[in-house]
């Protein structure tokens, strides 16, 4: 039996938005403080995008889209904001990254970052009112950067 591997560019990105069920999807995370988090930040992220939830993946629960060119590595699709329950923590998508931040991260409570993820254990752990901030001027910095159209 033969076959060819294919190299996997920025284009063919494995996560894909999808029509999975976001609400089947949160119920079945086992950790009940997690899973009722997760609720609550749907709600935050929705209000703030005005765009209804959709799967991205397996995993990813995100919000709204921006298609992205670049030179050097393709294009493709993604969200403006988006959160996933991980075993570990709950990870919160922040595309615009973090080093606009500094001020606000130092009063947000708990938490660690990556490239454009906030990892929480718990939302009790921070400041709800400047992860809204975070998160909607990072959806209104993606926007511009990225215009519809």
């Amino acid at each position: 039996m033969e076959f060819e591997l294919k190299p996997l560019t920025m284009s063919e990105l494995k996560t894909k938005k999808n029509e999975d069920n976001v609400l089947d999807f949160i119920d079945g995370v086992e950790d009940r403080q997690k899973r009722q988090d997760c609720h609550e930040i749907m709600e935050i992220m929705k209000e703030i995008t005005g765009e209804d939830p959709k799967m991205w993946g397996s995993s990813i629960v995100g919000f709204g889209s921006y298609h992205y060119k670049y030179d050097s590595r393709g294009e493709g699709d993604w969200f403006l904001t988006g959160f996933s329950p991980r075993k570990q923590n709950l990870s919160l998508y922040i595309m615009s990254g973090f080093g606009q931040y500094d001020s606000l991260l130092s009063n947000l409570g708990k938490y660690k970052t990556g490239k454009s993820c906030l990892y929480v254990k718990k939302l009790g752990d921070i400041n709800r009112d400047i992860l809204k901030e975070m998160i909607t001027s990072s959806v209104q910095m993606i926007a511009k950067k990225y215009p519809k159209g």
